[in-house]
Parts: structure tokens; C-alpha cells; sequence
């Protein structure tokens, strides 16, 4: 009873989503999703609201084949204002019943690029291009939008304004914000499947169904930067706990690390000689900590990790590259750590022994008998012990032990 007031209520609705980022697997995931929710609500339409500088074309097409396979009217907004639907971004728009855009906003650059290591060939990339020119032209056809426009974005990645899409029937509306938008599809004739309906927007409560946390965590993987942290966490907490079993936290953590490191190179355009070079960083910094090399092992590994740094994600998008500025922090506290490690190291070999009789050398103690040549009994560190001293020792002086014969200590008196 309960469930089925909730859907009473729910009708008629409209519901909004929001892609914020780039696309991926999990953007995908939760759009179809809001896809799916929307017609089991029977929606009176869905909004997808979109700020995307692209993403993985797989992904992409998941998304327009939900759109276009939609029961219900599927509105796409590119909003707020400075937002972009480039690259993938442009065939979602072009995929919805109804294109809107907001002031100050643009869309277009649908060019292909390679998503993987290494660049395509000529070959290969004129394959591509026509393969998204004959997609975005049949998109266009069956929205009935500007064809022409189409293969330009993707032959010449040519771009527009909201003004400029309008003009050219690249989008049907321009709105400053939701009200503006619902206002403006109030009335509004679209095709629906092979039917043609009035869409009544007026009126209509308007409600965002959010990613859930499983969708958010997974958004977050797909981070070239967060997948790389990932990564380092992972490989050096695991080389320190095998370094230093029983330490347990290290170890854990490093395990989790490392399996979510994992998913986001699934998912991720992954150069595995980068990652070789990154492994290689860190069995170099363990070996500088056991080996004398003058720091030239900790040189190597520094080396190794910035290359493999750069070179792990190649990809000709810059959202798909780990930032220089998190490369650089991670260079800095991976080296420091290791180089705190190798100081504090180097200061213990200088430091003076505190265990074993050359422990003794320095201590101060008190001379239980007179002391001589011959011997006699020192207190030193809550301990008697035989003592010997080249000048006669009156007892109840204080002594100071400048070496240690056997079992004997040799002492001089405090000054």
C-alpha cells in the first residue's frame, strides 16, 4: 500500500540528473539507471543535465542508446552557465527528444581520439572518424537537427556557442536555468517512439535522483589522479609490510589499495610500461635502505618514478593524464620519506652504543673501595663492577669509565 502511494505521487513528475565530469563506466551506470527509474515512474520527462569535456566512447553509447530507447521524453541541458558538452558530450545532445543549452555555454570538438597507449595510425583514425561521423549524422537524422554541423564537429572538431547552436539547429532551446527551461518545453511537440506528443511541463514537481554511493565511489576510480595515488599506496604499503612483516596496517591498507588501483585500470587507457617503471621505483628505494650505493639507487628510483608517472595514462586528453601537480607531490613525499629513512639510518651508525660493554663507555658511577692498579669496585648504571685506574681512586669519588677490559672497567676520576 505504502509503495504504491509513493507511485501515485511520483507521477507525472520530472526528473533531473546530473553528469558533472567526464564520461565514463560509472556515469553510464547511473544514467541508464535514471533512464530506467523514470519510466517505471512514468516521468512526464527527464532532464539530463551535462557539464562534460567527453569521455570513453563505450560508455558514451550506452548512454544515447538509453536515450534514444527511452519511453519517456528525454530533455539534455547544458548547464549552468561556462559548462561544455564536447566531444562524447555532442552525441548525447544529439541524441535527445529536446536540446537545450544554457547562456555562455558550448558544445561541439567531437573529433575521436585515442583513448589507449601509444597513437592510432592513419589508417585507423580515418576508420574512427567516419564511424563517428556516420553515428552523430544518424543521430542528427533522427532528431531531425543540423546534419551538415555534425560531421564539421567531428571532421574539424568545430565548436559553438548556445546562440550559434540555436541558429543552426544544433538545439531546439536556451535557458538560464530549470524554471526557465520547464517554462520553455511547456507545449512543446516531440516524437516519441513512433508517436507525437504534447509535452506538459508547466506545473510539474521537478526532482534529482542522485548517484548513489556505489556510482559515486566508482566515478571517483575513474580519476586518473585518484587511480594513480591508488597505486602508489597500494605497491609501497604492500613492499613495506613484506619488509617489515607484522606491521599489519601497511599491509591492509596497501591490499585495498591496490585492488581499487586495479578497477581503475580497467577502466582507464593504462600504459604497463609505466606501471613496470613505477614497481621499479619502489624495489629501488627498498634496496637503497639494505645496499651502499652513494644515493645513486635513490636517484634511480626517483628517476623511474616521475617517467613512470607521466607515461602511465597515455592518452592524447588531458583528463586522462595524471596532473603534473599530484605528480610532483608524489615525487616529493615518496623521495622525502625515503630519504628521512636513509638519514635516519645514517645517524645511527654515528650514534654511540647504548647496549653491550662499549655501551658502558661514558657512564658515570661512583667508586665503592679505593681503586688502584690492582683493582677495586665501582658503581656505574645500578650495577658493581671491578674496576681498575692508573691514579689511586679514593672511595666515594665519582668516577667516569673511559673503557672496558673484560669484565673490568677502566675509570678516571670526575674532574
Amino acid at each position: 500500500m505504502f509503495t504504491l502511494l509513493l507511485l501515485l505521487l511520483s507521477v507525472n513528475e520530472i526528473l533531473i540528473a546530473d553528469l558533472d565530469g567526464v564520461i565514463s563506466p560509472a556515469s553510464s551506470s547511473y544514467l541508464v539507471r535514471v533512464v530506467d527509474v523514470a519510466e517505471k515512474e512514468d516521468a512526464a520527462c527527464l532532464i539530463f543535465k551535462i557539464d562534460t569535456p567527453g569521455g570513453l566512447d563505450v560508455s558514451m553509447r550506452e548512454i544515447t542508446k538509453g536515450i534514444l530507447n527511452a519511453k519517456i521524453p528525454v530533455v539534455v541541458y547544458v548547464a549552468p552557465k561556462g559548462a561544455r558538452a564536447a566531444s562524447a558530450g555532442v552525441f548525447i545532445l544529439y541524441a535527445s527528444h529536446v536540446a537545450a543549452m544554457a547562456p555562455g555555454t558550448n558544445v561541439g570538438a567531437a573529433h575521436p581520439v585515442s583513448m589507449g597507449g601509444g597513437q592510432m595510425d592513419s589508417v585507423m583514425i580515418e576508420k574512427v572518424t567516419n564511424d563517428a561521423v556516420a553515428y552523430l549524422r544518424a543521430l542528427a537524422k533522427e532528431r531531425g537537427r543540423n546534419e551538415e554541423w555534425a560531421e564539421k564537429s567531428v571532421r574539424e572538431s568545430a565548436s559553438v556557442d548556445a546562440e550559434t547552436a540555436l541558429q543552426l539547429g544544433v538545439c531546439e532551446i536556451i535557458a538560464g536555468d530549470e524554471n526557465e527551461l520547464i517554462e520553455k518545453l511547456d507545449g512543446r511537440k516531440i516524437v516519441l517512439g513512433d508517436e507525437e506528443m504534447v509535452l506538459t511541463a508547466s506545473g510539474r514537481t521537478l526532482r534529482e535522483v542522485r548517484m548513489t554511493l556505489r556510482e559515486r565511489l566508482l566515478l571517483l576510480l575513474t580519476n586518473p589522479n585518484i587511480a594513480y595515488v591508488l597505486l602508489l599506496l597500494g605497491i609501497y604499503g604492500l613492499f613495506f609490510e613484506l619488509q617489515n612483516p607484522g606491521m599489519i596496517f601497511p599491509g591492509v591498507v596497501g591490499g585495498i589499495c591496490l585492488i581499487l588501483g586495479f578497477y581503475s585500470l580497467h577502466v582507464l587507457p593504462v600504459n604497463y610500461a609505466g606501471l613496470a617503471l613505477i614497481i621499479l621505483s619502489a624495489i629501488l628505494f627498498i634496496l637503497e635502505i639494505y645496499i651502499t650505493s652513494q644515493g645513486l639507487l635513490t636517484i634511480g628510483g626517483i628517476v623511474a618514478l616521475v617517467f613512470g608517472s607521466l607515461i602511465l595514462f597515455e592518452s592524447d586528453v588531458p583528463y586522462l593524464r595524471v596532473s603534473w601537480e599530484v605528480i610532483m607531490y608524489a615525487v616529493i613525499i615518496v623521495a622525502g620519506f625515503v630519504i628521512f629513512i636513509l638519514a635516519l639510518g645514517v645517524r645511527a651508525q654515528f650514534r654511540k652504543r647504548a647496549t653491550g660493554s662499549d655501551g658502558m663507555v661514558g657512564e658515570i658511577g661512583t667508586a665503592k673501595t679505593d681503586i688502584k692498579d690492582d683493582g677495586g669496585t665501582v658503581y656505574v648504571h645500578g650495577e658493581f663492577w671491578n674496576a681498575a685506574s692508573e691514579k689511586l681512586i679514593k672511595r666515594g669519588q665519582q668516577v667516569r669509565v673511559i673503557g672496558v677490559e673484560g669484565m673490568t672497567l677502566k675509570v678516571e676520576v670526575m674532574d
